[in-house]
């Protein structure tokens, strides 16, 4: 029997309905039955987690420590959540639940320094840059983040505003390969997509160099523990 995956989303919706999208598509199934059972909640009411972590706003731990501890009493085995900023939060989680809590950020590092990868572009929002979660993490794996200019990732963040508000102008996209490849003359060897907003713009054969999406990669974990798959 499969076992039951709790999603923690709505950070922002879209970018939910995307994972929830290639998590349908990517498991092998034949019928209904052969697919993953989820138990979601979709909650884009918590606040900006911008805003908490630079501290203009008050912490949104506990929207997300109720959304988790909601999803296990339901019967989530484990759980993840689609939006890597909000990760920033994600020992509160773990510490308020007793099931795994899958870190979006964990999976999509230990992916770039298993492909022998060291200078890595780290396209991601200010609150995750702020927070250090990818390079933080991408240190402990013995490789180097590649980061923004202060002014780009400013242009990155009103891209990704300008996403969650449903425009997908071909500016849009354009300015994002345009940052992707800064990163790269910036001596990123390989780049991470840590928001799960660059995926509804940006596909990974748009990139100079390998693009690791922190979706597709958290996707393919999901069902892996589901199923059972070693």
């Amino acid at each position: 029997m499969s076992t039951i995956a709790g999603v923690l989303g709505g950070l922002g919706p879209e970018a939910t309905v995307d994972f929830l999208a290639k998590l349908v598509a990517g498991t092998d199934a034949e019928r209904d039955q052969d697919h993953i059972r989820l138990l979601i909640d979709h909650n884009p009411t918590v606040p900006n987690r911008h805003d908490a972590i630079a501290g203009r706003d008050a912490s949104v731990a506990p929207q997300l420590v109720d959304m988790a501890t909601g999803l296990e009493r339901s019967g989530a085995d484990f759980l993840v959540m689609v939006c890597n900023t909000a990760h920033a939060f994600a020992e509160d989680i773990r510490a308020a639940v007793s099931v795994p809590f899958i870190s979006i950020v964990d999976v999509t590092v230990e992916a770039v320094a298993a492909a022998g990868h060291r200078q890595v572009g780290v396209m991601a929002a200010e609150g995750c840059l702020e927070a250090g979660l990818y390079q933080k993490a991408l240190e402990a794996a013995g490789c180097e983040a590649v980061l923004w200019s202060d002014e780009e990732l400013q242009t990155f963040m009103a891209l990704v505003y300008r996403i969650k508000a449903g425009e997908r102008d071909d500016d849009i996209s354009s300015g994002i390969a345009r940052l992707a490849t800064s990163l790269v003359f910036s001596g990123a060897e390989a780049l991470i997509a840590g928001c799960t907003e660059i995926p509804l713009v940006l596909a990974p054969d748009s990139a100079p160099v390998p693009l690791y999406s922190s979706t597709d990669l958290l996707v393919q974990r999901t069902i892996d523990i589901a199923k059972g798959t070693p």
